[in-house]
């Protein structure tokens, strides 16, 4: 594997991203199920029968050197909440998307998303020094495209027709980043918003 992406634990106050592992198939079918999440159009969330195969994907990739699937924990209980990725990684061009973000429906809009953004974000820029981190989400998906705007990042554009769903649509993609000369006035807000909680 690549020393860019090597597996990590990130630990916050709120949540914990520790390396994905095949142990983690059972917590992580409950989690999507929490709130039927793979019944979404818009997101690619595993339903909990295929999450034993899209653990086994992961992993997969995860051996290219491009891709880093980390399984999120309430911090406070160690429970399983959702997963999150840095995906479409580029070493020699010190670039990493961050991405496969899913949360179970309880823990939404409880700032675990956000700590975790923060904590891939830091190890982004001041570990892996990268020039952008970019997120890329369904043109369609509102919420996920107001926390990705929430975050800081700026809209770099949509790529219409970018990727054919399983269901025969068509997904429009729109892309976002950060760059390293806004990491830090986004990092303190970030902070200054899990304060507030």
């Amino acid at each position: 594997m690549s020393a860019f992406l090597e597996p990590v634990t990130l630990a916050g106050d709120l949540v914990t991203l520790s390396p994905l592992a095949r142990d983690d198939v059972e917590a992580l079918a409950e989690a999507s199920a929490d709130g039927d999440l793979s019944s979404l159009q818009y997101t690619s969330v595993p339903a909990p029968a295929e999450m034993g195969a899209w653990v086994e994907q992961c992993l997969e990739k995860q051996a290219t050197g491009t891709f880093l699937p980390f399984v999120t924990r309430r911090r406070a209980t160690g429970t399983v909440i959702g997963m999150t990725t840095f995906c479409n990684a580029s070493p020699a061009d010190r670039h990493v998307e961050i991405g496969y973000t899913w949360n179970a429906a309880s823990a939404q809009r409880t700032g675990t998303n956000t700590e975790s953004k923060l904590l891939l974000m830091t190890h982004a820029f001041e570990t892996l020094d990268v020039i952008a981190v970019e997120f890329r989400t369904h043109w369609l998906n509102r919420q996920s495209r107001r926390a990705i705007e929430r975050l800081g990042a700026k809209l770099d554009g949509v790529l219409r027709n970018h990727r054919l769903l399983a269901d025969g649509t068509l997904r429009d993609t729109a892309c976002y980043s950060v760059l390293p000369h806004e990491w830090p006035a986004i990092k303190a807000e970030l902070r200054r918003s899990l304060q507030a909680r």
